[in-house]
């Protein structure tokens, strides 16, 4: 990889040529039948070892069963002051790409040219030391994420106060809470000084304030003229601080353009790459088959918008479990987040005995006006994790009859109710 600083293409900030990463992985040990085999398949091993050897620093253009491309033959340019997403499937190639961009790792193939100052934001907490305090450990972080120490000095009040930690600075990291730790973590992340910011989902941390502080501070970066490149399964994320977004898929790049463009493209290739066969998530539940229904009514995927509607999830128990979380994103075809909801919401966070489910979510109708919705299984355990997030996907198409060709535009159908006044008549008439 060429990565440098040079003036080669410097009105550009990054410039990627036919980027792979090649990796070797172990494969199946072969059983021999007989003894002969056996005998030959020893007498032969030195020789297949050596080629082992010999191929793991070797790039392996062939299709053989020990290797894998998490990247292969990607090429882009990001002018400066660019701000562009990278968006895809998990497995698509896209925190490979920042780790090299980064010199975490190698490439296997291909030249990176970086044109000024980098910094990443790939893993948030990286480098901090329980037993350090937070003081110390903000020095530490600042230090690893390439930072002087006279520049943790003019910032250590900002980064402090950022992330509202003020009367726990000096005391020992290992008795923060895990959101008192992302906070510190991330407001030293943001305050590096760069000319090029990689950032890796590191935008979902803390409660809901703190996310949208985190994303205000974002938006200043962009503001000031720093080139970033972030990835993010966040759609909203993507369209809000984007002018540019990467579709990835298999380590490859297969679209780029406009942010609402291409998360369309995402959330529909998505919706193809989703399997109806039946997923185990872990071992304590497996997804059977996602249906709807109207009216009483198995649906396909085109619906009337002004009835109400159901989505049932049809799951088993695998094991007892307790504090399952079990729902739905909803999220309208532009890649907007409107709403999550969890089946818990009546059936609450106690134990669910092993055996078939079913449950079953009503939309009402009016709430959401005409266009594609995606609904996303999110299926966790309460403050422990996730076992599927956004990974298995329905869409849909809400329709009907109209009364006029007038549109209303926005997340909702128009709610509430007009009153309109002919002079002054108290009698009014409602549309």
């Amino acid at each position: 990889m060429n990565a440098s600083s040079n003036g080669q293409g410097a009105e550009k900030a990054i410039i990627v040529v036919g980027l792979g990463k090649q990796y070797h992985i172990g494969v199946q040990e072969a059983r021999h039948d007989t003894l002969l085999k056996s005998a030959g398949a020893w007498l032969a091993s030195p020789v297949n070892n050596f080629r082992r050897l010999r191929r793991l620093s070797a790039v392996d253009e062939g299709e053989a069963a020990d290797v894998i491309w998490a990247l292969r033959d990607v090429s882009f340019t990001i002018d400066r002051g660019e701000v562009v997403g990278i968006i895809g499937r998990n497995g698509a190639g896209k925190s490979t790409l920042l780790k090299i961009l980064s010199r975490i790792t190698p490439p296997s193939a291909g030249r990176v040219i970086l044109n000024g100052r980098v910094s990443s934001l790939l893993e948030v907490g990286t480098g901090f030391h329980p037993e350090l305090t937070g003081r110390e450990n903000v020095y530490l972080n600042g230090t690893i994420l390439g930072m002087r120490k006279g520049e943790v000095d003019r910032k250590f009040d900002e980064i402090v106060a950022f992330a509202e930690v003020e009367k726990f600075i000096d005391t020992p990291v290992k008795r923060y809470s895990s959101g008192m730790r992302m906070r510190l973590a991330f407001a030293v992340s943001a305050h590096l000084q760069s000319d090029i910011l990689l950032v890796d989902e590191v935008l979902a941390v803390g409660d809901a304030a703190f996310q949208e502080k985190c994303l205000n501070k974002m938006e200043g970066v962009t503001r000031v003229g720093r080139t970033v490149l972030l990835v993010s399964h966040n759609m909203q994320v993507i369209q809000r601080l984007c002018n540019r977004a990467i579709l990835m898929q298999k380590g490859r790049l297969t679209a780029e353009g406009a942010p609402s463009a291409i998360v369309g493209r995402y959330l529909n290739d998505a919706l193809a790459a989703t399997t109806l066969e039946p997923v185990e998530l872990g071992q304590q539940v497996r997804m059977n088959r996602l249906t709807v229904t109207q009216d009483d009514i198995p649906a396909g995927e085109y619906l009337d918008s002004g009835r109400p509607f159901e989505v049932h999830v049809h799951y088993d128990i695998l094991e007892p479990v307790r504090n399952l979380l079990l729902g739905f994103n909803v999220v309208a075809g532009d890649g907007i987040a409107l709403f999550r909801t969890y089946d818990m919401l009546t059936y609450g966070l106690g134990e669910r005995a092993p055996g078939p489910y079913e449950s079953v979510f009503q939309l009402p109708g009016g709430l959401l006006p005409a266009g594609q919705y995606f609904f996303e299984v999110v299926v966790g355990i309460h403050r422990l994790r996730w076992l599927s997030k956004g990974d298995i996907r329905l869409r849909l198409n809400l329709g009907g009859a109209r009364e006029t060709d007038v549109d209303f535009p926005g997340v909702v159908s128009p709610v509430g109710s007009w009153t309109v006044h002919h002079n002054g008549d108290a009698a009014g008439e409602h549309v």
